[in-house]
């Protein structure tokens, strides 16, 4: 019975490990690509 135990214990613990590691891996603090309002802005003005 024990087994059981400890067996559904290291799959809760890889279910919880495997889904923080998909949130919050390769997560740069720093963005690589501007945001859609950052290049508008850095375009050249549309004259109407």
């Amino acid at each position: 019975m024990w087994i059981l135990m400890l067996e559904a214990g290291v799959a809760f613990f890889l279910l919880v490990f495997i889904v923080w590691w998909t949130m919050f891996h390769g997560r740069p603090e720093t963005r690589k690509r501007p945001l859609r309002e950052e290049r508008e802005s850095k375009s050249e003005p549309r004259q109407d």
